[in-house]
């Protein structure tokens, strides 16, 4: 049976290139699919949000799919970020997407799915900390997602991919610090202490709440 919420985004994304995440493009798609507008109590804002989380989906699909042992982890992050651009499609509407979530008030939901990408290429990737290493494995990831989407809007060549090794690279020396800053017998108390203040509050995994009206709706992190 196919998803409502799904209809809905399939039916808009071809006015999102001429009218943005809007609510004229929110309009065309409920007249076209004759679903409730109520599925998505933002409009144009809930959809962008729906095809972002689509996109998240399908790498970690894709990710699961994919033989990654020949790869080395540097090489399995970055093969994480291209098959989540892959799954980006149409630039356009990733274009339009950028520009929405830049807005003042709706840049918060635009660092939350930034963050929620981070975490879903780490969990992909079979990531089990839970410590200070689970923030600073996605601010870092955040960050170098957030500027190859950029790169990659700008940017019509094999650039692309030398710009995510490149980023990469830098992920991979930040990590390299971080083991030596955690062996160090001077150090190791205060990284301690730091993350027992971030585990305190860290936000927990929540079950599916079927009353909630769908686009957060994930069992993510809030």
């Amino acid at each position: 049976m196919t998803n409502p919420l799904d209809t809905l985004l399939d039916a808009a994304l071809p006015h999102v290139a001429f009218d943005g995440w809007s609510p004229a493009t929110f309009d065309a798609a409920v007249a076209e699919t004759g679903i409730d507008p109520a599925i998505c109590p933002r409009g144009a804002v809930d959809l962008a949000v729906a095809y972002h989380l689509r996109g998240d989906a399908a790498m970690t699909k894709a990710m699961a799919e994919a033989d990654l042992s020949h790869m080395r982890y540097s090489e399995k992050v970055a093969h994480a970020i291209r098959l989540r651009l892959a799954a980006a499609e149409d630039k356009e509407v990733v274009r339009r997407g950028t520009s929405l979530f830049a807005l003042p008030n709706h840049a918060g939901d635009g660092a939350k799915l930034i963050w929620g990408t981070a975490d879903a290429i780490w969990n992909a990737l079979g990531d089990t900390s839970d410590d200070v290493n689970w923030y600073t494995k996605r601010a870092t990831l955040s960050a170098v997602y957030g500027s190859v989407v950029l790169f990659w809007l700008g940017d019509d060549t094999d650039a692309v991919d030398d710009f995510i090794d490149r980023r990469i690279a830098n992920v991979m020396q930040f990590e390299k610090a971080k083991s030596q800053i955690k062996g160090s017998a001077l150090l190791k108390p205060l990284t301690g202490l730091l993350g027992a203040m971030l585990g305190a509050i860290k936000a927990p995994r929540r079950a599916p709440d079927p009353n909630l009206p769908g686009i957060w709706n994930k069992g993510s992190d809030e």
